[in-house]
């Protein structure tokens, strides 16, 4: 290859599964005009976190795993040199793909008893398959941020927790077993985006702590990366002036950050990815196209994800990077491609889809990690309720049909509600119904991953469940982020607190078991709740 032409392999430039046929020719001309060495993959342009404020309505596929698949055996067959397909699919290929199959999130894999690691093995190993299953070889996953601040609008259920070893552990294990069935992995963000309370999609955190502060805290779980010999590590956009001479540059463009810290003083020589370069952190900073991935390319990343000028960008590394730099990049990338097979032999799919061993998983994960936060006798006195007739149960954001209410029905019968989103008469009608009962099992679904707004949680419901917490022997079963535990007025007022985690069937079922059956509860929270 020319220089140009190597080039080109540092450039993965975004594509959207679901996309029109126009962009989807223009990105076959891109791979054959610029020999560029990967692509990474999203479900469609509104779904891209950078157009979260268009509030642009994402329109669901049952087809895009098939899309997925075809696109990527069309777009292989426009290159020179394979392509190396990445996902960002920390909790399966359902992050960006729907109907395939989905696992718990690193937070709930975070709850669970470190003697269990090999779960965790078995999560990145079953993701490793359904990636290959499409011909995707490389996972821009798991974070090896730590979860030390609850306030934090973009990682929280994305990380395995606040304790840096287990952090470390859990995140090895995922890696381990990608690895094992011959997909790549990479920690990111570094040097660590978990103590930051601005989302990077939308603007810059900055990190104020010092080396000797982020050595031993932040950058714990990339050294031990490190020391297992890491595919890849992804640079976050955050500043952190202690390393970076005072400024406030993102670590995406610092060679101090970079070359210094990384390569040097921690000994890294395997891939260095950017984070996305159209986030918003950094997308805007330079007028002139192809400065901006010049910039990043100059600052140490090897490869430029979601890079949106890629001529431009050719040309300016072209012309303002050393031939010895050039080298050294393409070497690392290339070293990565031949890992996976891409370069020596045929990487046809063989595999499917494997739900039935994915839901197998998930039942181990629940059983495993679901975490009993305050228990007074609970299960004698839902049963003591229910022979007197005094028990209802009450699920907030999902009808009553819904598995935990069902296999609790089972056994413990009882009159069943619920509130809806949106739904703020019927609060008042709920409030007036349950004047009749003493003991409420309360199933919370939190209707969104992320704290903002409550975690979307409305005030009337907030200040439904302050009064019955008061007013009634109340046992609440919370399906979601843990973080959402800490907006819930009067919740020390609760009768019993179990912490679920995941909006499964399979958490449904074993939260429900765990109370009919008085069953131990394995978990313990991964992270420090305020209040509780």
């Amino acid at each position: 290859m020319t220089l140009e032409q190597k080039i080109g392999q540092f450039f993965f430039p975004a594509v959207f599964i679901n996309d029109t046929e126009e962009n989807i020719q223009a990105t076959e001309q891109l791979i054959r005009d610029n020999n560029i060495g990967g692509l990474t993959f999203f479900h469609s342009r509104a779904s891209a976190a950078t157009n979260y404020e268009t509030k642009k309505k994402i329109v669901f596929n049952d087809d895009s795993y098939l899309r997925l698949k075809d696109l990527i055996v069309r777009y292989q067959k426009c290159a020179t040199t394979p392509l190396l397909m990445s996902i960002d699919a920390e909790w399966g290929l359902a992050m960006r793909v729907e109907k395939t199959p989905q696992y718990p999130y690193a937070i709930t894999l975070g709850a669970l008893p470190e003697s269990e690691s090999q779960l965790v093995y078995e999560v990145g190993r079953q993701i490793g398959l359904d990636l290959k299953s499409a011909g995707i070889h490389y996972n821009l996953a798991p974070l090896a941020d730590i979860n030390n601040n609850p306030n934090n609008p973009v990682i929280g259920y994305r990380s395995f927790g606040e304790n840096k070893e287990k952090v470390a552990r859990f995140a090895l294990e995922y890696l381990r077993g990608m690895s094992d069935v011959g997909v790549l992995g990479c920690l990111k963000h570094f040097p660590g985006h978990g103590n930051t309370n601005v989302d990077s999609h939308l603007g810059l955190p900055v990190l104020e702590e010092s080396l000797e502060e982020l050595m031993e805290n932040e950058l714990y779980p990339f050294i031990k990366g490190i020391e297992n010999n890491v595919d890849s590590i992804m640079i976050g956009h955050l500043a952190v002036p202690a390393l970076n001479d005072g400024k406030d540059t993102s670590a995406t463009l610092s060679k101090p950050i970079i070359e210094t810290l990384l390569r040097k003083q921690l000994n890294y020589d395997g891939l260095v990815i950017s984070d996305a370069l159209n986030m918003h952190s950094v997308s805007k900073l330079y007028d002139t196209k192809g400065q901006l991935e010049w910039e990043a390319f100059n600052a140490g990343n090897d490869v430029l994800c979601f890079a949106e000028n890629v001529p431009e960008g050719i040309q300016e590394i072209l012309k303002n990077a050393s031939p010895e730099r050039i080298e050294a990049s393409y070497t690392r990338l290339m070293k990565c491609k031949e890992k996976v097979g891409l370069l020596t032999s045929n990487t046809a799919v063989e595999t499917n889809l494997d739900f039935d061993t994915a839901s197998l998983l998930n039942t181990k994960i629940a059983q495993k990690s679901i975490t009993k936060i305050k228990d007074n006798n609970n299960t004698a006195v839902v049963f003591e309720a229910a022979k007197r007739g005094k028990l209802a149960k009450l699920s907030l954001y999902k009808n009553t049909d819904n598995t935990f209410f069902k296999t609790l029905a089972s056994t413990l019968a009882s009159a069943e509600f619920s509130i809806e989103m949106e739904d703020t008469k019927g609060v008042e009608e709920i409030e007036e119904k349950l004047i009749d009962y003493d003991t409420i099992i309360i199933s919370l679904f939190v209707p969104k991953a992320k704290p903002m707004n409550n975690f979307d949680i409305e005030d009337a419901v907030l200040e439904v469940m302050k009064k019955l917490f008061i007013n009634k022997k109340c046992l609440l079963y919370v399906f979601g982020n843990p973080y959402a535990l800490q907006v819930i007025p009067n919740i020390t007022s609760a009768l019993g607190i179990v912490q679920v985690y995941q909006d499964f069937e399979e958490f449904h079922e074993n939260a429900a078991r765990q109370l009919l059956e008085n069953l131990e509860c394995k978990g313990a929270l991964p992270v420090h709740i305020r209040g509780i």
